[in-house]
C-alpha cells in the first residue's frame, strides 16, 4: 500500500459510461478511496450498504467518498441502481487494475483489487490507509477516526 505521507497519484476513471472522475477534482476535499474486490460479492455488497448509510457523517467531515474496482462501468451502474447508492463507483476496468496498482493494492494473482481503504486530506496527501482481510467487511470506524483526526490537527 501507498505510505501515509504520500501524495495521492492523480487518475482519471469512468464513474458512469459516459462520464469521468479526476481525482485532483477533489482537491479542497477529504476524499476516501474504497478499493474492493468485486460489485457483486456479497462483502463488497455489504461494505458499499454500510458506506451508503454512512454518507451523512462522511459530507460533515467535508469528505468524498469513491468506490474503485476492477469491474466495468456497465457493472457498477448495474450494481449501483441495485444497491441505491449515492457515490461514485470507478471502473479500473482497462487497462485492468491500473489505479489499484498505483496504489499498490493489486492482487495480481486473483486480478482484482485488494479490499484497501485511503482517506486523503484537502491537498491530496494520505493521512490514513488499510488493507482489510479480503472476506472481511472494513466497517467505517477507521475512516471515522481517520477524519476526526485530520480535522483536529
Amino acid at each position: 500500500m501507498l505510505p501515509i505521507g504520500t501524495k495521492a497519484p492523480d487518475f482519471e476513471l469512468n464513474s458512469t459510461p459516459d462520464q469521468k472522475l479526476k481525482l485532483s477534482e477533489l482537491l479542497g476535499k477529504k476524499v476516501i478511496l474504497a478499493f474492493y474486490p468485486a460489485d457483486w460479492s456479497p462483502v463488497c455488497g455489504d461494505q458499499m450498504a454500510l458506506y451508503n448509510e454512512m454518507l451523512k457523517f462522511f459530507t460533515k467531515y467535508n469528505a468524498q467518498l469513491i468506490g474503485i474496482s476492477v469491474d466495468s462501468k456497465w457493472s457498477h451502474m448495474a450494481f449501483s441502481q441495485n444497491r441505491k447508492l449515492h457515490f461514485p463507483l470507478l471502473a479500473d476496468f482497462e487497462p485492468k487494475g491500473k489505479v489499484a496498482k498505483l496504489f499498490k493494492v493489486y492482487d495480481e494473482v486473483e486480478g482484482e483489487c485488494k479490499r484497501a481503504l485511503f482517506v486523503t486530506d484537502e491537498k491530496g496527501i494520505i493521512r490514513w490507509n488499510y488493507l482489510s482481510p479480503v472476506g472481511i467487511n472494513p466497517g467505517a470506524d477507521g475512516i471515522l477516526d481517520a477524519l476526526t483526526k485530520i480535522n483536529n490537527q
